[in-house]
């Protein structure tokens, strides 16, 4: 196999354009501001959750208690916090620098060429997915979508519908890059790692994928994920620090035993322990946790911590049902981050009722990524550029 430039393979585009590009100078500064009008009042918690930080530990503390008080300090911390979580779920093995992509099949759809290609994950894995490039010659932005299968990225099972972030995205001049879960590969891996941390390995690799086609700017790569694709996207983007932001829909960002969906407990997740096997479902003394599960909640731990090391890059909660306006006590722990490395605006939230996303958290989702990957040359209230 080898590594592809997807312009290199002669494909013709429609020339009309089709997408809202943010061009340069005082067009730019407009929309850009008029994206931000819209998105600003998710950064901000409600009045009555503003500054509320429940009863989880603060990422501002050192392991033996000694508290974060410089930005230099965080990064000690943030290293402390790093090397605990991969502890405890695994290491993982070196990544692939330069992946090698193979374009299997190529058509022109709308106005965007979409490719299927097989992509290297790991040093014995290659994975099927589908590459969703725009018209135009300069590096562009580009998300990474990861779900259940890479066809519902892009818009090509009929069974999952709003769950098309890649296709919707491409529409609006990003790359898209939609991969799907290997089983297989994460359950041969357990043994060693739990399936959670695999899968950011994986989405680790893919983003590198991304970073060495020449029609992607490496430094405008998200990830986005629904349910437990948002589980995946929350573990990739907070364990691997090339992501430029991320959003999360209605994962479950913190543990909660009260909410059977959220459900890291499960040896698929995080709860994959040798020699032992507990029923599904949530545990209860009958039916107790096991593996890294079982120590990070004996222990006081949780994924706030993973949350604080996205900081000062932005990330979005698009909530339904598992992630209700109260999720806002975990996040705040983030913004506290933040504001130490003299950052706002990195941390938000929209809601909906039901787990699964509608046109309106979609299109809020969009924004986000607009906000926060196109080019805006200057802007000062741009978050990845503070």
């Amino acid at each position: 196999m080898r590594l592809v430039s997807v312009a290199s393979v002669g494909l013709v585009f429609v020339a009309a354009p089709f997408c809202t590009a943010f061009t340069s100078g005082q067009d730019v500064d407009r929309q850009h501001e008029d994206v931000w009008s819209k998105i600003a009042p998710f950064f901000q918690p409600p009045k009555e959750l503003d500054g509320h930080l429940d009863d989880y530990t603060s990422p501002l503390l050192f392991d033996n208690g000694r508290p974060v008080r410089t930005p230099k300090e965080w990064q000690q911390r943030r290293e402390e916090i790093l090397r605990f979580w991969h502890e405890a779920l695994g290491p993982w093995p070196a990544l692939i620098e330069r992946p090698a992509v193979e374009v299997l099949q190529t058509e022109n759809r709308e106005r965007f060429i979409q490719n299927k290609v097989r992509l290297q994950a790991a040093p014995d894995l290659e994975i099927e997915g589908y590459l969703l490039v725009p018209p135009g010659d300069e590096p562009r932005p580009a998300v990474l979508v990861v779900y259940y299968d890479a066809e519902t990225g892009v818009g090509l099972n009929p069974k999952s519908k709003l769950r098309d972030f890649g296709y919707q995205l491409t529409r609006r001049g990003f790359v898209s890059l939609s991969i799907g879960w290997p089983t297989s590969y994460t359950q041969q891996e357990s043994p060693s790692r739990q399936p959670l941390s695999s899968l950011a390995y994986i989405a680790a690799n893919c983003y590198n994928a991304l970073a060495n086609l020449s029609e992607v700017d490496p430094k405008r790569v998200g990830v986005v994920g629904h349910s437990f694709g948002g589980k995946w996207a929350m573990f990739a983007s907070c364990l691997y620090d090339k992501f430029a932001c991320a959003a999360y829909s209605d994962p479950g960002i913190v543990f909660d035993e009260k909410r059977p969906n959220v459900n890291y407990w499960e040896p698929w997740y995080l709860g994959w322990e040798a020699g032992k096997t507990r029923d599904r479902g949530v545990p209860s003394e009958n039916n107790p946790r096991t593996g890294p599960y079982k120590t990070l909640v004996e222990e006081g731990r949780d994924l706030h911590e993973l949350h604080a090391l996205m900081a000062p890059l932005p990330y979005l909660v698009s909530g339904g049902a598992e992630d209700r306006p109260l999720r806002w006590k975990a996040l705040n722990q983030a913004i506290a981050v933040n504001r130490l490395l003299a950052s706002e605006h990195r941390v938000a939230m929209t809601n909906r009722e039901g787990h699964s996303p509608t046109a309106e958290s979609n299109e809020q989702l969009y924004l986000f990524f607009e906000y926060c990957l196109k080019p805006d040359p200057g802007a000062p209230t741009r978050p990845h550029n503070q």
